[in-house]
């Protein structure tokens, strides 16, 4: 519940759903990489990825282009809005642990921050 909560807000607030800015901040990391790379590293079937990739080429924050040796390969890559929509996210997503309603202090948020990365690998 939690989590649902969570992905909701999310999304509302940044307008890109959490599945989405994950394939974004891999390709931000990664650079250009093969669409079966992204299913790979982020364990989404094949399908969830063209779709959110459809969803995010519609937006112009990512481009496709098949691979002229193997046509069956698609590369895809991060556009300049797709850069400017993730420094926005992170501007207007980090917040003290008072903003965010967490009773926490900052060392207690960073350990969990570090656990929960722990559990998503």
């Amino acid at each position: 519940m939690v989590n649902q909560e969570t992905t909701t807000k999310f999304e509302r607030q940044t307008g890109i759903s959490i599945t989405r800015y994950e394939l974004m901040m891999f390709l931000k990391a990664h650079g250009r990489c093969s669409q079966t790379t992204l299913q790979n590293q982020l364990h989404i079937d094949s399908a969830a990825v063209t779709r959110h990739l459809k969803v995010l080429e519609s937006k112009h924050y990512v481009t496709r282009e098949r691979n002229k040796d193997n046509n069956r390969e698609v590369f895809v890559s991060l556009t300049a809005d797709a850069d400017k929509a993730i420094t926005d996210c992170e501007a207007n997503c980090e917040m003290p642990p008072q903003q965010a309603s967490l009773p926490l202090t900052h060392d207690e948020v960073e350990t969990l921050l570090h656990l929960l990365g722990k559990l998503v690998k």
